[in-house]
């Protein structure tokens, strides 16, 4: 990937992260073949849900075809969000082998698997907004068609409501004009949403669990996380990636709307 050319921001100056709250972003035009916005690119993040990307990509790249049973799961893990779905996945290919895999594929310089001392969390991988534009270039550009048009059909049918029952509207798509296709993610807020915005809610996320646990190497632990990653723009011209963090303690309702401002101002200064 070439560096972002001197008129990287040609429309407007990229937005202004608030005080107290950490902001990662990295927005690739398709159409002109560069990056058009950076910052902090390669800063490490824990991944929450955003590496359900990366265990479909493992998982279809091994199959020729799948069961009903299997298709389903991929659906609900990709278009909702299901934390229940991506475990049975992440346990049937081998945890963190998943993300070493992945990452060694699709040269991805800053993602990495879970600390040894929690192989179950697939939510502890750790990943940047450089490495999550590259895996949409490598779906849009190299995966086999059947990968890429299963992966990204997902995503462009991605619900409101994730299956915990947090909505999945913040950022990208409050931000940014139909059509799209979106990969959210959030951790540290709780299991129980502010606002249930879907019945079957119920269980506990892996966030939660993130919250309790006591190691080290995972990015920002006991901070709550949100990002908005995805396909923007006419003819999905844009591959744009943020990823943020909030002060301890934060509510739902000001994180999202601190990235759903980022995430239009992003937007207006390439678009």
């Amino acid at each position: 990937m070439s560096a972002p050319s001197a008129d990287a921001s040609r429309t407007a100056e990229p937005p202004r992260v608030p005080a107290g709250t950490t902001a990662s972003w990295l927005v690739y035009d398709r159409k002109a073949r560069k990056l058009v916005a950076t910052k902090h690119a390669h800063r490490r993040f824990r991944s929450a849900s955003v590496i359900k990307i990366l265990i479909a990509i493992d998982f279809l790249d091994k199959r020729a075809a799948l069961s009903a049973a299997d298709a389903r799961l991929l659906r609900v893990m990709l278009r909702e969000s299901d934390d229940a779905a991506a475990t049975a996945f992440w346990n049937r290919g081998g945890k963190g082998a998943i993300v070493t895999r992945t990452a060694r594929k699709l040269r991805l310089s800053d993602t990495a698997p879970p600390p040894a001392t929690h192989p179950g969390f697939w939510g502890y991988a750790s990943l940047s907004a450089h490495d999550i534009v590259r895996t949409y270039r490598y779906l849009l550009d190299t995966a086999e068609p059947r990968v890429r048009d299963t992966i990204l059909g997902h995503l462009r049918k991605a619900t409101p409501c994730g299956s915990d029952g947090f909505d999945q509207t913040f950022g990208i798509p409050q931000a940014v004009p139909a059509p799209r296709a979106v990969k959210q993610g959030w951790s540290g807020f709780g299991t129980v949403p502010p606002v249930k915005c879907d019945a079957r809610a119920s269980g506990a996320s892996i966030s939660t669990i993130a919250l309790r646990s006591a190691g080290s190497g995972i990015p920002d632990l006991g901070r709550p996380v949100l990002y908005t990653t995805g396909l923007v723009g006419k003819d999905e011209r844009y591959v744009m990636a943020l990823l943020t963090t909030h002060p301890a303690g934060s509510t739902w309702s000001s994180s999202v709307r601190r990235i759903t401002t980022l995430a239009k101002g992003l937007y207006r200064s390439v678009s």
